[in-house]
């Protein structure tokens, strides 16, 4: 009994951590598990609605699947902006004898698909290959360390020939997703794909519930926006319909904090707090957006971690550029391994990263929102 109440004592004490399973880690495990290549986003858009519904005074969507749901009716109109989907494939030509070749969506390195697991969305259901491999034994010793490209690798579903295939259910144009399940790490971190941008999806539907129940002096729109990862497209319709004073992307950002990275690529490491991007290569964020964001970060005690990447696009660009100029800013939860089947979130991280966009949107009142679009020169 003694023992049992000395650890009931040191339970008790223990600093606050995300309880196992709680609702955040289902919403961030359902979410990366959830398939949604570009243009394919139907399983990750019936989450988002499923949970933004409650939240919002109303829900929308633009003419190419994205979800936009409106909270407040007066204010600044605030674009709160997520991309649903994720990097993936779809289904090229099958060949005489089973195999699939694949047309690749979004952004991959070609050395991150050979001998990996998939699930392709057919008609009847899904269905597990895997991109082959050549064998160790057979491969000359000169091409052992070679990099292959993406074009010559196929799909393999055990099948013995086209018609096999086609009895799966799976014809050219199906859908193709990593098949990389979502696992809780020790030390609150999360294993899974499409961090980019599944970990933003997340943030805004949480960012959303606190506001709805703290108030805020904004039209808010959440937009969950389709075909980022081949052309920023959803948030660019998304936008068009909106026509924001300001415009928020949250994103799934780049540590550099594993292995053989050089600090020029990038800065940022898991457990250090959100990000902000100065620069990537589509788009450069408003100044005075940026300052505002390092004096909430500074007076709400959250950790920022500001950084410059090249190679890197995100919705920020798209909104910036619709509604005669928008000011924009890219908010990002840093990930380990992004545009591969597995990545590596921070749990700390997102939930500080909700807190900064809490407080960031409170703070975005019409005088504030008035002084980030006035570019008339001083007297």
């Amino acid at each position: 009994m003694r023992i049992l109440a000395v650890l009931a004592v040191l339970c008790v004490a223990c600093p606050a951590a995300a309880a196992p399973h709680d609702r955040t880690e289902r919403l961030l495990g359902e979410l990366a598990d959830a398939p949604g290549p570009s243009g394919y986003e139907e399983a990750v858009r019936r989450v988002m609605v499923r949970e933004l519904t409650p939240l919002a005074e109303k829900i929308t969507y633009d003419g190419v699947g994205s979800v936009i749901a409106q909270h407040g009716a007066s204010g600044p109109k605030v674009m709160l902006d997520a991309h649903m989907d994720e990097l993936g494939g779809m289904v090229r030509r099958v060949t005489p004898t089973g195999f699939l070749s694949m047309q690749m969506l979004g952004g991959w390195l070609d050395q991150a698909l050979p001998d990996q697991r998939w699930i392709i969305i057919g008609r009847k259901g899904p269905v597990h290959a895997v991109t082959g491999i050549r064998d160790v034994h057979v491969v000359p010793a000169d091409e052992r360390t070679r990099v292959f490209s993406r074009d010559s690798l196929y799909l393999d579903v055990g099948a013995r020939n086209a018609a096999e295939v086609a009895a799966l259910g799976i014809s050219p144009g199906d859908p193709v997703v990593p098949d990389s399940p979502f696992v809780a790490l020790p030390g609150g971190r999360y294993l899974g794909k499409a961090w980019d941008d599944r970990v933003g999806c997340a943030v805004v539907i949480e960012a959303l519930r606190r506001l709805r129940a703290s108030g805020h002096p904004n039209q808010l729109y959440v937009a969950a926006t389709v075909q980022e990862e081949i052309g920023l497209r959803g948030a660019r319709t998304a936008a068009d319909l909106i026509k924001p004073d300001i415009g928020i992307a949250i994103e799934g950002g780049i540590a550099g904090d594993s292995p053989g990275r050089s600090p020029e690529e990038t800065q940022a490491v898991l457990g250090g707090g959100p990000g902000l991007f100065l620069y990537d290569s589509s788009t450069l964020p408003n100044r005075r957006f940026v300052t505002l964001v390092g004096d909430v970060a500074m007076a709400k005690d959250i950790p920022l971690q500001r950084d410059l990447v090249q190679g890197y696009g995100d919705d920020s660009a798209a909104i910036q550029a619709t509604a005669g100029g928008v000011p924009t800013i890219n908010l990002v939860v840093p990930a380990r391994y992004t545009h591969a089947h597995n990545g590596i979130i921070d749990r700390a991280d997102f939930d500080r990263t909700v807190d900064l966009v809490v407080a960031l949107i409170q703070r975005l009142d019409a005088p504030t929102v008035a002084r980030l679009r006035n570019f008339a020169p001083n007297r």
